[in-house]
């Protein structure tokens, strides 16, 4: 039986394997820590608090935080009652916290919840209204509400017809030297004529064609059809191996006609609140409405600013706008 002997090089590998074996563990370790400090957002919507769900109009501006002794991070609900909280990195998932949501003209709302992904969506019910009209004026009715506004329009109209004649002048029955443009069989000297036609600023030609009207006709041919295609500036060239030939060149030219539509819609009314949305391309928008029976216009604004109503104005990521508003104390829907 052969002595085993102490070789310092199976030491070293062990010791190797050794200190890769806690490096890794120390890295799994740092990032597992890291994972479980990532912070923890609460998401959700606020919306009015109805039984009829139609009603539930989303509120804006409502502050929401976490309950503590003293002052933490904040979210503000959007324009469509979304709001993100990241809460504070000493919460974790699961733990029991306390959200509060303040806004004036609601009841302060008060949510016991767990940490983690759910999405909440809260019920705040309005104040009533402090503002009472005084009992020798009665609340203004509304009635009769109307969004107008106008959208350019762009229409293809035809402004005339182009006329131009063009002769290809050559001379039959004269064999074709090398020299010289040719029948298709190579037998005939021939001539190649061409016109073109410039339809002018913001005009384009339609419906083009090219006639021969005089002249040896079967003894022709289009060489380049730079017509058929339209658009601003047509052109033909026409290869005659007899006698002179006539050609008609023609087309109808159409122009940009401009034009402004006004278009008319309703906003959707549901309680207090009525929505309507405008297309990018709105201009001059307005609302219409009779207050107490006179029929008044209101421009609408980049920030409306309406007597009768408050209202909260959204931009889509295709510039369409979407309008909420809300009537204020003293008014009402007919």
């Amino acid at each position: 039986m052969k002595p085993i002997r102490n070789d310092g090089r199976v030491w070293l590998r062990v010791a190797a394997i050794t200190g890769l074996a806690v490096l890794l563990a120390s890295a799994l370790t740092v990032l597992g820590s890291r994972y479980t400090n990532i912070p923890i957002a609460i998401t959700g919507a606020v919306v009015q608090q109805n039984d009829d769900p139609r009603k539930q109009a989303p509120i804006a501006d409502v502050e929401v935080r976490v309950e503590s002794g003293k002052a933490g991070p904040a979210a503000t609900s959007n324009a469509a009652g979304y709001f993100r909280l990241v809460l504070p990195p000493e919460l974790r998932n699961g733990e029991t916290i306390a959200l509060q949501f303040r806004r004036s003209g609601y009841e302060p709302f008060d949510l016991k919840t767990v940490a983690g992904d759910d999405l909440h969506v809260i019920h705040m019910e309005p104040l009533p209204e402090n503002v009472q009209p005084p009992p020798n004026r009665p609340e203004v009715v509304i009635a009769n509400t109307l969004v107008r506004y106008s959208t350019e329009t762009r229409a293809e109209v035809n402004i005339g017809t182009a006329i131009k004649t063009f002769e290809v002048q050559n001379t039959g029955d004269i064999p074709c030297p090398s020299h010289s443009p040719c029948s298709p069989d190579g037998n005939w000297k021939a001539a190649i004529g061409s016109a073109s036609l410039d339809a002018g600023p913001g005009n384009v030609f339609e419906n083009a064609r090219v006639s021969c009207i005089a002249g040896p006709c079967p003894f022709t041919r289009i060489e380049s059809d730079g017509f058929s295609r339209g658009g601003r500036n047509i052109s033909v060239s026409v290869r005659d191996w007899s006698d002179t030939t006539t050609f008609l060149l023609e087309a109808e030219v159409f122009g940009q006609q401009v034009s402004d539509i006004v278009r008319q819609s309703y906003p959707a009314i549901l309680g207090r609140t009525f929505d309507f949305s405008l297309p990018a391309s709105a201009e001059g928008p307005s609302l219409e409405a009779e207050l107490s029976g006179d029929q008044i216009t209101f421009p609408l604004g980049p920030i409306p600013n309406l007597s009768w109503a408050a209202c909260i104005v959204t931009v889509a990521k295709d510039r369409s706008k979407s309008y909420r508003c809300e009537l204020k104390p003293g008014f009402k829907f007919q």
